[in-house]
């Protein structure tokens, strides 16, 4: 992991560095400043998710096997994995069966115990950016992140990287900051057939990938599906949930989709030991709430209505 956190003043109100990803992302993602003089807080870039304090599943770990196939690009009926989960990609590399509000299947990639080629149609997340992405400036919502080419609906756009943590440590993390702080930590929840919740939580707050520059909006252009490839541990792939045209602020729903609406008597229910969390929202849609999602388990865990 490499500190982000160099920049160049390119004259007044304008900051400029040629990589935020310090070179560790198959494509550079350049910074530019273009409202004030700020520079971007320092971070260690990860491409992937790390262990962080509390979990006892660590991502880096190699845990699920792999399928035999020597073909460069594994079939549906030969491939092992393919046969226990269905293909998620075709052959334009889109999700398929994207549907703009939900996506349910599990999705496993062929992994590195995988004999396939790398070139396989199985493996797309974890091949990493392939589209030219920009950090940049906004003159409400801080940083964010857009896109300096045109991306078709169903593409995978980025992950969500950072520190996988438990629910105590995000928990503690979040109940430590003030008012003024930026909360990045999402909390991850698929239900299972068998009524079990798997339950991921990821803090990129200082260690952390491109992802974290992405705002959130009431009607967004990305969609986060967990994608599976060496371990348990899933990573947070946002894939384009419509065309979306260059020059365009990339953005998804912090509340999944599901709860970004506020609870009757929320206010009045908030323990006097949580901040005022409710925070404006600027993202400008026609459906916008007016706030950003509040997710209430991080600071009472047995209230858990904030899923993704």
């Amino acid at each position: 992991m490499t500190a982000a956190s160099g920049t160049q003043a390119l004259g007044s109100g304008r900051v400029l560095a040629p990589d935020v990803c310090c070179g560790l992302e198959r494509l550079p993602v350049p910074v530019l400043n273009e409202v004030d003089s700020d520079c971007l807080p320092p971070i260690q870039y990860t491409p992937e998710n790390v262990a962080g304090p509390g979990e006892d599943l660590d991502p880096t770990e190699i845990t699920l096997p792999g399928c035999e196939c020597l073909a460069s690009s594994c079939e549906q009926d030969t491939c092992t994995c393919l046969q226990c989960y269905l293909r998620a990609y075709d052959e334009n590399l889109c999700l398929v069966d994207f549907k703009e509000t939900s996506y349910s299947r599990p999705v496993f990639e062929c992994n590195i115990m995988c004999k396939c080629s790398e070139d396989c149609q199985n493996r797309l997340v974890q091949r990493g950016l392939t589209f030219k992405l920009q950090v940049f400036k906004t003159s409400k919502k801080g940083w964010g992140l857009r896109t300096l080419e045109p991306i078709r609906r169903g593409r995978f756009v980025c992950e969500y990287s950072g520190e996988v943590i438990s629910l105590s440590e995000a928990s503690r993390r979040i109940q430590s900051q003030t008012s003024v702080d930026m909360n990045y930590i999402i909390a991850v929840r698929e239900h299972l057939s068998n009524g079990k919740v798997l339950e991921t939580y990821v803090d990129p707050t200082h260690i952390g990938n491109v992802g974290r520059f992405l705002n959130h909006s009431c009607d967004p252009n990305l969609y986060m599906v967990p994608v599976r490839v060496n371990s348990l541990v899933p990573r947070l792939a946002l894939f384009a949930a419509r065309n979306i045209a260059a020059e365009e602020e990339l953005s998804y729903d912090y509340s999944g989709k599901f709860n970004n609406l506020r609870k009757e008597g929320t206010d009045k229910e908030r323990s006097s030991e949580e901040p005022c969390a409710l925070k404006s929202c600027y993202c400008g849609a026609q459906s916008c709430t007016g706030f950003l999602p509040f997710d209430s388990s991080l600071y009472n865990p047995t209230d858990k209505w904030n899923v993704i």
